[in-house]
């Protein structure tokens, strides 16, 4: 029997699809982005700031010199990870449990919105086929041609997680 076919009483359906990312998804986020008061050159060369952001939310570019507080950054990040969760809603056509949006919305806000549009990831998943799609995940640990330690460490953190 399918688990969507299967209604317990006890449990409380979910009023619709996640719209916002979860406490779990935002730790994730903060670990693997970390922080950073004064802008920084990422692993490829993109300045980044605060919480691994690389445009102001009016779409400047982040600039060598550029710095923000704590709570300047905080709210930054917030304010562009809706970016991320909108896109992430636009572009999947399936079902999402909280653990599977809060995946992608992490990955989305590290490869871009254009690169989870045109992944397999995506493709897969818009498919329903979800454990392909989940394995699809492990395949983005590389940055200018290398593989990272620390982007394996990610990916499979992000795949962990849309499988919980």
């Amino acid at each position: 029997m399918s688990l969507y076919n299967h209604v317990d009483a006890s449990v409380e359906a979910p009023s619709g699809p996640p719209e916002q990312v979860s406490q779990r998804a935002l730790d994730l986020l903060h670990h693997f982005e970390g922080f950073r008061h004064d802008a920084y050159l990422d692993a490829v060369g993109i300045w980044t700031i605060g919480y691994g952001n690389t445009r102001w939310p009016d779409g400047r570019p982040v600039r060598k010199g550029d710095h923000v507080t704590k709570e300047q950054g905080e709210q930054l990040f917030r304010t562009i990870l809706r970016t991320f969760e909108r896109g992430v809603l636009n572009a999947v056509r399936v079902p999402l449990t909280q653990s599977q949006f809060d995946a992608l919305v992490c990955f989305a806000y590290n490869v871009g919105l254009g690169a989870l549009q045109t992944s397999t990831l995506l493709r897969k998943l818009n498919a329903g086929e979800y454990r392909e799609a989940a394995d699809q995940f492990l395949r983005w640990d590389k940055a200018g041609g290398k593989v990272l330690a620390g982007l394996t460490r990610r990916r499979e953190a992000e795949r962990e997680l849309f499988l919980s």
